[in-house]
């Protein structure tokens, strides 16, 4: 039976970082264990190549929700990352942290300091940005981050559309003021992405203190009395010190119940016995949720074809002599953080210079055009996470929530008025033909009600259903440390863990919360 000091579970965005952590500053034996395969396929590590998976499930589980209500009856599928670095290896790689204010009510949901000012250090300590710079920014940490080395007219267009109707231009949407209009950061250096596996572990690769196992789902936690003493993994009882999990806001929640803990009546549905009751596992689901308008390009204006025929050889040898081109983008370079009248943005509206629909959506062929998707920052509809049965093997059981809170579905409805105004505004409104999703005859009332139940969809940023709350807290299962409560030796240091979704994209939030909880692991507080 092997023994480590610590057992990582999941080997994604905060996995990889708490692993490396623990080897290269506390000197421990870590086992990290990641249910997908390695990071290895060149075209991961081209900035326009994940597009190439987005509908594929060779890189991510694509979990079917179940019937949403409020989606009259529709079932989302919300992909997860399968992969070494999870969705930092397949994501967009938009680097976002949010608004302070985020933070500042993380600290008050934990009564610790959580607040924007201590996140920050985390967020410069992580940092190595080749443009922007102290005291907001860092210099030469492990997570690489710039500009995109290739922006589209369009996206450029997008941005002084905004602008022309009073949205102000801002270089950098991570400074603590989020409000605006500009051209996005991510993290990857001239168009070769820095994912989470890239900058916490392959500086380990030849540390031997660094045990890593893929395709090695974990299916339990193993208890002595109420202390984790390690965890099985196809079958092997695997013993550690301490365990942690990281392994995303669905399997995170999972596999805690999966060991006993969670909601009594959960539990004794699916006969496992009970170790620590905790009523909010599962519970506080969270995502941004988004809808579309679509609108046809003139001439072949957009990124469709770009991956097609010589113009996919043509863009391919441009990236590789000199880094540059469409391979080099993500495909999304602009978006706009709409503001709100005295306060924080609630809507973040994204710039797409070709159509793109989800996989849910039908009746809108790929072609030259725009889509405009109005996000949903801070969404009030609560989903949950519970189990289909007690074999490790089946998937979550999964409800999203969405747009049941009905203030959601008017706050989206208002970001797709800002997304008709955007098109319709100089210069971007020359290089378009038309709205063809939902079109222009659809205005309001039902009609604009039934678009977005039928094509709104994950922004693929599920977090909070095992957040971190005060002591005192019933349906908090962690305290404010990552620990479980009722339990010795165990954590959680994921996206599963905030309180609150933050607004905006949340890879660097959920390495930045993992790097702090990193720091109470190694003695350091949080």
């Amino acid at each position: 039976m092997s023994t480590f000091d610590t057992i990582v579970v999941g080997g994604g965005s905060a996995g990889c970082l708490i692993a490396a952590r623990l080897v290269a500053e506390g000197g421990e034996r870590v086992l990290l264990l990641e249910a997908g395969g390695p990071y290895r396929n060149p075209l991961l590590r081209i900035a326009a190549g994940y597009m190439k998976f987005l509908a594929s499930d060779r890189y991510l589980a694509m979990i079917r929700t179940e019937p949403e209500p409020a989606l009259d009856g529709r079932a989302p599928i919300v992909p997860q990352a399968r992969i070494l670095g999870g969705g930092s290896s397949v994501n967009a790689m938009v680097y976002m942290r949010g608004q302070p204010a985020d933070y500042d009510a993380w600290a008050e949901a934990t009564g610790a300091d959580w607040g924007w000012e201590a996140m920050l250090r985390h967020f410069v300590r992580l940092e190595d940005n080749d443009r922007l710079g102290p005291p907001a920014h860092g210099r030469g940490g492990p997570l690489r981050v710039s500009d995109s080395p290739y922006v589209h007219p369009m996206s450029r267009d997008f941005v002084a559309a905004c602008a022309a109707l009073g949205v102000p231009v801002t270089e950098d949407f991570n400074g603590g003021r989020q409000t605006g209009v500009g051209l996005m950061q991510v993290t990857a250096r001239h168009g070769w992405r820095c994912s989470a596996a890239d900058a916490f572990l392959r500086p380990l690769r030849s540390d031997a203190r660094l045990t890593v196992r893929l395709r090695s789902p974990a299916e339990r936690v193993l208890f002595e009395g109420d202390r984790a003493v390690g965890v099985v993994v196809r079958g092997e009882a695997v013993r550690a010190r301490r365990v942690v999990l990281t392994a995303g806001a669905f399997e995170t929640p999972k596999l805690l119940m999966l060991s006993g803990i969670g909601p009594s009546e959960e539990l004794a549905r699916h006969g496992i016995a009970l170790v620590a009751g905790s009523e909010g596992v599962g519970a506080n689901l969270q995502d941004h949720l988004e809808a579309p308008v679509v609108f046809r390009a003139r001439g072949r204006d957009g990124y469709f074809g770009e991956d097609r025929g010589w113009r996919m050889l043509r863009n391919g040898l441009r990236f590789l002599l000199g880094g540059g081109g469409p391979a080099a983008t993500i495909g999304v370079e602009a978006c706009a953080f709409w503001p709100e009248a005295g306060g924080d943005a609630a809507l973040q509206i994204y710039c797409v210079p070709t159509i793109y629909l989800d996989r849910d959506v039908t009746g809108v062929p790929p072609a030259p055009g725009l889509t405009l998707n109005a996000c949903l920052l801070r969404p009030r509809s609560r989903g949950r996470v519970g189990l289909r049965s007690a074999r490790a093997a089946d998937p979550p059981l999964v409800e999203t929530g969405y747009l049941r809170d009905p203030r959601d579905l008017a706050e989206i409805e208002r970001g797709l008025a800002w997304c008709r105004a955007i098109a319709a505004t100089a210069p971007l409104a020359a290089r378009l033909e038309g709205e063809i999703c939902p079109g222009a005859e659809v205005t309001g009332g039902e009609a604009l009600h039934a678009h977005v139940r039928r094509t709104v969809k994950t922004n693929y940023h599920p977090c909070g259903t095992v957040r971190m709350g005060r002591a005192d807290d019933p349906l908090a299962p962690l305290g404010p440390d990552g620990a479980v409560k009722g339990v010795r030796g165990l954590w959680v240091a994921d996206a599963s863990a905030m309180p609150t979704i933050p607004s905006g994209n949340t890879n660097a939030p959920t390495m930045a919360l993992a790097d702090r909880l990193a720091d109470g692991l190694l003695g350091r507080g949080p």
